[in-house]
């Protein structure tokens, strides 16, 4: 698995696994959906300014995107459409 391959597995991990969207999450780290939608299918280059912010709006430490996935773990599955509320 490739390095933006990773981040994106563990970015969706980690913010399926906290009942986090996609727009909350980009509200927080103030970027558009999209870029979340993109890091997590590989397809956006990440700068380390925003896997910073990333990092802030989930309160995790930035390394945890670096970390390799064990391979027997499922693909992590998508939250329901719609819009939750913001916590």
């Amino acid at each position: 698995m490739d390095t933006r391959a990773r981040i994106g597995w563990n970015l969706r991990q980690l913010r399926s696994s906290l009942g986090v969207t996609q727009e909350n999450l980009a509200v927080d780290a103030g970027v558009d959906r999209t870029v979340i939608s993109d890091l997590e299918r590989s397809k956006h280059n990440a700068s380390i300014d925003l896997l910073d912010r990333l990092a802030r709006a989930l309160k995790v430490d930035v390394a945890i995107f670096f970390t390799s996935p064990d391979p027997a773990d499922p693909r992590p599955e998508p939250l329901k459409p719609g819009r939750k509320s913001h916590k």
